[in-house]
């Protein structure tokens, strides 16, 4: 067995291995407190993050994000798992972490006193200030700058009588607070449960006059929207940090600052924040059919898979999530072996439903659901646990049913479950091993085992991101 599989198949017999349920963290005894060794026990550290353009979405069927893209980096740092948790209310965030369901929370969270009874913040990430998000005049191309400057509010005292919306327990409501205490007069504050980036739509829509929200934002957010202006200060530079729970996490906090002392100035930070914070695609982004948080799209044929789903007892979004591994989304995609179209059938099973190059997108995913129905009937009295049953039919989808049961023979063989994926996958890569691909009881042969484990695993982690997106915004927006 050469180093490369063994390591592969370590890292695969360590997390089938672990027993720990962050389901099983809240319990009559209080949370359960998890610091590093725990975390790495179980093989995943659990974050929370805000949904909106910069921190986490999906685009193009792609799950994308400033915080997102960092937390990938500090998992594999770790080399461990990385799961998302969605909430975009400040304090049911706090709530999540000190409650033990999640390990970290990565927002923009600015560091203020009052927050540091709450949490343990790391060193910081970046810098910002907050700033006024305030409509321009209508005829603000049209006029000079000093009639401009003069109808914008540049001094603080102005504030005084003026009505600011900001989002709920954030630290822009409490800087507000101080303000109206500093000039010694009255600011009118709506707190509200709206975040910041919805705030400043409003404001560009004219429903609202004022908000407060990170510089770094509100100039993210002015490229959506010209008729902004964001250049009054109302607050000096403020350090934004990732939060842990004050008790029980000295550990992870150690290893986080340890990470984040190289890594807040290496390229790779430089890239991803470049990429969020300064790319000039950004409004592209926003305005496209498939972003999510906007069209509540996945792609274009999200009816079409909504009633075809159906027919395989599955969730719209995995079959989403399947077709983005295979094509994404990319109706005439072709592979090198002759695979085409949206499902990437290859030409005699495509055949074998009716199908061919010259057939429509719909055609194609009709008939690569079709052969998903047929290899569900295979596994139908063979395995009884549906999710793992999922997993047979992905992974027989990508390489073929032949290499699934000769997995499937292997681990009987070896008197090992052939109904667990965790062991069919162990047995899939072993089979790129002459050792095992001429064993007596395989088929068919030599297979490049890596490939449907990480077919599988990458379709369900993206079907996860799917579920914190749609779902969760549908959830938001019945509140």
């Amino acid at each position: 067995m050469n180093r490369f599989v063994y390591l592969f198949l370590t890292s695969i017999l360590f997390l089938a291995s672990c027993g720990i349920k962050r389901s099983d963290r809240i319990n009559e005894k209080g949370p359960y407190v998890a610091d590093m060794d725990a975390i790495r026990e179980e093989g995943k550290i659990v974050a929370v993050v805000d949904y909106n353009s910069i921190n986490y979405f999906i685009y193009r069927g792609e799950p994308m994000g400033y915080q997102f893209d960092m937390l990938k980096e500090f998992a594999a740092h770790l080399g461990i798992d990385l799961d998302i948790l969605v909430e975009n209310d400040l304090n049911k965030s706090f709530e999540l972490l000190n409650s033990g369901s999640c390990d970290l929370i990565a927002f923009n969270l600015t560091v203020t006193q009052k927050r540091k009874q709450l949490v343990n913040f790391s060193i910081p990430i970046s810098q910002t200030r907050q700033v006024l998000v305030q409509r321009k005049p209508e005829d603000w191309r049209k006029i000079p700058l000093h009639e401009f400057e003069k109808r914008m509010i540049r001094n603080q005292l102005d504030l005084a009588g003026k009505t600011i919306y900001v989002q709920k327990n954030s630290s822009f409501s409490q800087r507000l607070y101080n303000l109206a205490e500093e000039i010694g007069d009255t600011i009118y504050i709506i707190e509200v449960k709206e975040e910041a980036e919805q705030l400043v739509k409003l404001v560009a829509q004219g429903e609202i006059d004022y908000t407060v929200c990170d510089e770094n934002v509100a100039r993210v957010n002015r490229t959506y929207y010209p008729m902004l202006d964001i250049e009054t200060a109302v607050s000096f530079p403020q350090n934004l940090a990732w939060a842990v729970r004050k008790e029980g996490s000295d550990r992870l906090l150690a290893n986080l600052n340890q990470w984040l002392k190289d890594y807040r100035y290496s390229a790779g930070f430089n890239m991803i924040y470049n990429k969020y914070f300064k790319n000039q695609k950004s409004k592209q982004i926003i305005e496209s059919d498939f972003y999510v948080l906007n069209s509540g799209k996945v792609s274009p044929w999200d009816d079409y898979l909504r009633e075809l789903s159906d027919t395989l007892g599955w969730d719209w979004l995995l079959l989403a999530s399947m077709i983005y591994q295979e094509s994404r989304f990319v109706p005439d995609a072709h592979s090198w072996a002759g695979a085409f179209g949206l499902m990437q059938l290859m030409p005699n099973t495509a055949k074998q439903y009716g199908i061919n190059r010259n057939s429509t997108p719909l055609e194609n995913i009709e008939a690569g659901v079709k052969f998903i129905q047929w290899l569900g009937e295979v596994f139908e009295d063979k395995i009884s646990d549906e999710d793992e049953k999922t997993k047979f039919i992905l992974g027989a989808y990508n390489v073929g049913l032949g290499h699934i049961l000769d997995a499937r023979r292997l681990a009987r063989k070896y008197n090992q479950d052939p109904d667990n994926w965790d062991i069919i996958a162990e047995k899939l890569i072993l089979k790129s091993n002459p050792e095992y691909y001429h064993d007596p009881v395989v088929r068919y042969g030599y297979c490049r085992g890596e490939e449907p484990v990480n077919y599988v695993r990458e379709i369900l982690d993206r079907y996860e991101h799917y579920k914190n997106i749609i779902y969760k915004d549908q959830v938001i927006s019945e509140r």
